[in-house]
């Protein structure tokens, strides 16, 4: 699925396209619907940046046994493992 954000929404947030999935990125780890790894993925960003991000905004890094087993797979998924 693919969601289309208009130009003009970007424009008036004052956000780039990276800036806005970094946010979405973050709610929904934030939110517990999206493991680290999904949220690093879609974010485009390594596992350090997207640390760094959490911490400039105090969210505390939340990691158990099944974010690990999903990092697993996404890493499986993308090839690097």
């Amino acid at each position: 699925m693919s969601v289309i954000i208009p130009d003009d929404i970007l424009t008036a947030a004052k956000m780039s396209e990276a800036e806005l999935k970094l946010e979405i990125a973050i709610a929904l780890y934030q939110q517990k619907r999206i493991s680290g790894g999904k949220a690093r993925h879609l974010a485009g960003i390594n596992i350090l940046d997207f640390q760094r991000e959490l911490s400039k905004r105090g969210i505390c890094v939340n990691y158990d046994v099944e974010d690990f087993q999903q990092d697993l797979k996404t890493l499986k998924e993308l090839g690097e493992l």
